[in-house]
């Protein structure tokens, strides 16, 4: 696997963002995001092919690295880990998430059961267990999860896979944050809001450019507050 990078400028002043699933929509406005604000931003895409996140190179200064990353093999985050070791993040941001339909749970075939849960759940639970030493101490690792992973919220039915995915990636982390109680990091479960995404459709209330400011001033409004939080992109507590 061959990494497309551009050297960073590397300035001990700047902060430095990982999102990991930046090719497109939330991901890349992340990052586009965080490039605005001044950071170095490593994003990661899938596969070599040109996405979105390669467009932002030329404006970036220098200021963005482009890494190849398949998070569903473990292999591939072990490599990243190796070939970003000596950065220190000052942020670790998961964003992956796919559907296959809103299928009765009872229909859903166990091949689509498995890879949506590995992919929504399992997979970025690995990323933060294996980077998260690369986090500074007073860091912030976050990953994107929804108001759909919310139990408490689901008096409506529907989209029964895609919301266990979340619930389970919600359960994950609140186990990850128990065993790491003395840890000094800030953990975030980020509800984006309904996006108009591939996942969230046309008729979502918010654009893109819409949602990604209010996540990162509300990733923002959190540093330097350890423990697990679930909140959304207006900065509100999301019900577990």
């Amino acid at each position: 696997m061959i990494a497309t990078t551009t050297p960073t400028g590397g300035s001990g002043s700047r902060k430095t963002a990982l999102v990991v699933g930046a090719s497109r929509t939330l991901g890349l406005g992340l990052a586009a995001e965080y490039l605005r604000r001044g950071w170095d931003v490593i994003g990661t895409v899938r596969g070599s092919r040109r996405t979105g996140l390669h467009d932002l190179l030329d404006a970036a200064e220098g200021r963005l690295t482009v890494e190849s990353l398949e998070m569903t093999e473990p292999e591939q985050i072990s490599a990243l880990r190796d070939r970003v070791a000596g950065r220190t993040l000052d942020l670790l941001f998961v964003n992956a998430a796919i559907t296959r339909g809103d299928i009765p749970i009872g229909e859903v075939p166990t091949r689509m059961f498995t890879e949506v849960m590995i992919t929504n759940a399992l997979s970025p639970m690995r990323v933060v267990e294996s980077l998260r030493p690369l986090v500074a101490p007073t860091g912030t690792i976050g990953v994107m999860s929804s108001d759909q992973g919310s139990i408490t919220l689901n008096t409506d039915g529907g989209q029964d896979l895609y919301r266990a995915s979340k619930s389970a990636l919600n359960q994950l982390m609140r186990s990850y944050a128990a065993r790491n109680a003395q840890d000094t990091r800030t953990l975030l479960l980020m509800d984006p809001g309904w996006v108009r995404t591939e996942l969230g459709g046309p008729d979502a209330d918010l654009s893109v450019e819409e949602s990604i400011p209010g996540v990162a001033e509300t990733i923002e409004r959190h540093r330097g507050k350890p423990g697990l939080h679930f909140v959304d992109h207006r900065g509100q507590v999301v019900p577990w």
